[in-house]
């Protein structure tokens, strides 16, 4: 907790344009962040799922989702 008690000490000196500026920036990492956790996700999911578009895989009946013969 060190650091954040550090950059609101210091974030507090700043001007409130500058202020306005740093809390901009932090969404910006915040999103950027999220968009790289969900890729990953994404990526991680394709290779795991990578052999599997060549299997035969049971027909289902949509409505009782019982397996059709």
């Amino acid at each position: 907790m060190a650091d954040t008690s550090l950059i609101q000490e210091k974030v507090k000196l700043l001007p409130e344009s500058t202020q306005q500026q740093v809390l901009d920036f932090v969404d910006y990492l915040l999103q950027r962040s999220q968009q790289e956790d969900l890729l990953w996700s994404k990526l991680s999911l394709r290779w795991a799922l990578r052999d599997l578009e060549d299997e035969e895989w049971p027909a289902y009946d949509v409505q009782n989702r019982s397996k059709k013969a």
